[in-house]
């Protein structure tokens, strides 16, 4: 199986590649397109299925545009992931066969963070929209919307859904793509103004009260804007959170680079005295001073690479980093920062294995040491991978 869930088989010596397959079955199937170097194909007839293949619990497996592994036995579909990322850190010069582990959850019901288009999910490679009723994905307040709000009364256009067993208030749903009132100021438990130092850089941002919700992970209250960017498992963060401080050794001063809301700066202040977050969306900042109220903190409302350029020099050196990138990875900057730093531990997450496994190279090649690597498997019954990885410096 390849990044990306389809299997790849040969004919002829040329790759063909097929969705919603396993490997080691044998299939009757039907070329699609053809590349020069590639062909597409469907499934015709299983003529030897794989012991592996179930049958999907969901009704709308294979036109919604979510899952693609449900065909697939829970068990297998990990160890189909964790070859995935071991493939990718080999084709970078990695072999981190014998460092991975995998962090799992629920494998149904674990997804608080939903999207709708026209108040449905869209059909895969389409623009279709598929009315759905429920999602064997969401978890029970999504389902609860989805099964009691009918196709035809959802609000058309996008609609960002957050419903949660973790949250103080169930569901939080924004119908618009607004941008946020500037009416109310962040505040601090009790009503008073939430204080921010001089080198914070928030200006004209404002909490959304409207579309903010929060939730509790490991004793830790985190609110954010449900437009924004927040875990979707809260199952599986809830380990990750957890999992990064035992790997983290404590002491003064930790860098947290692209932190958001500061749902993981939140956690690294029981261990470090002060917590330096790099953040370019500054909306996402102001919920993090809300989240990091009354903990040792700065916080910085710029890219990582122009941190980097203008702010990097002037701080204290630091014990420790954790950075989260997104899908792109580090900037380059960013991680030339790193590698020159001499930050004695870092612990890199990633929602993309390619990009991670280029900047754990870099890390590497400059002297660092990958201790362990974890599969987080925030995705059951998809292909999709995230992954963090332990590194110290050589000595």
């Amino acid at each position: 199986m390849t990044f990306g869930g389809k299997t790849i088989g040969k004919i002829d010596g040329k790759n063909v590649f097929i969705p919603y397959t396993l490997p080691g079955e044998t299939l009757e199937i039907n070329i699609i397109e053809s590349k020069k170097d590639y062909d597409n194909a469907e499934i015709v007839n299983i003529i030897e299925p794989s012991k592996y293949r179930v049958e999907p619990a969901c009704k709308y497996y294979g036109k919604c545009g979510g899952c693609n592994m449900m065909h697939i036995a829970p068990e297998y579909q990990r160890e189909l992931r964790k070859e995935m990322l071991v493939d990718i850190y080999n084709q970078n010069g990695i072999d981190i066969s014998d460092k991975t582990d995998i962090v799992y959850g629920p494998e149904t019901n674990y997804r608080a963070r939903f999207q709708l288009n026209d108040g449905g999910l869209s059909e895969r490679n389409s623009n279709i929209i598929v009315p759905v009723e429920n999602c064997l994905c969401a978890e029970k307040p999504v389902n609860e919307y989805l099964e009691n709000t009918d196709f035809n009364a959802r609000p058309k256009g996008r609609i960002h859904l957050f419903g949660s067993s973790y949250a103080e208030n169930q569901l939080k749903i924004s119908y618009s793509e607004a941008e946020p009132k500037k009416s109310v100021q962040p505040k601090m438990k009790g009503g008073k103004k939430l204080k921010i130092k001089e080198n914070h850089y928030f200006a004209g941002t404002v909490l959304s009260p409207e579309n903010t919700i929060s939730v509790k992970i490991n004793k830790k209250t985190l609110s954010f804007d449900v437009r924004g960017f927040f875990q979707s498992n809260l199952f599986v963060f809830e380990k990750v959170t957890q999992l990064i401080l035992d790997n983290l050794p404590g002491g003064e001063n930790i860098l947290d680079m692209y932190s958001g809301c500061g749902s993981i700066s939140t956690f690294l202040t029981e261990k470090y005295n002060n917590v330096v977050l790099v953040e370019h969306n500054r909306d996402a900042l102001v919920y993090a001073e809300q989240n990091l109220s009354g903990t040792g903190h700065i916080s910085y409302g710029l890219s990582g690479a122009s941190w980097v350029k203008t702010c990097s020099q002037y701080c204290e050196k630091f014990d420790a980093c954790v950075v989260d990138p997104p899908r792109s990875g580090m900037e380059k900057e960013v991680r030339d920062y790193l590698c020159k730093s001499g930050i004695p531990k870092i612990i890199s997450l990633s929602c993309d294995p390619a990009t991670h496994a280029r900047d754990c190279a870099s890390l590497i090649k400059a002297g660092y040491e990958m201790k362990k690597i974890y599969l987080l498997d925030f995705y059951p019954n998809t292909s999709h991978i995230e992954s963090m990885a332990v590194f110290e410096l050589k000595l």
